[in-house]
């Protein structure tokens, strides 16, 4: 595979995104059931994928979208 292309993980992470779910309790089940890992785990990835420009190559409407909300959520702080 090269360097240029995300995993399937990495891809799943962002189709998992593009979902809607209606409330997080459901959210982070997906995360188990479909992903196989914890939530915090898919947390951590996720936020690593922002900054991934491979992330943002594949899917620019997801990454893009969190990126504002992450941005959003410091400023916040």
């Amino acid at each position: 595979m090269p360097d240029t292309e995300l995993g399937r993980r990495e891809r799943d992470v962002l189709a998992l995104e593009r979902r809607t779910f209606p409330s997080p309790g459901i959210k982070e089940r997906a995360i188990r059931e479909d992903l196989g890992m914890s939530p915090v785990h898919y947390y951590q990835l996720l936020n690593a994928l922002l900054d991934d420009p491979r992330a943002l190559a594949a899917d620019p409407v997801t990454v893009n979208r969190l990126r504002r909300v992450r941005e959003g959520r410091r400023e916040e702080r």
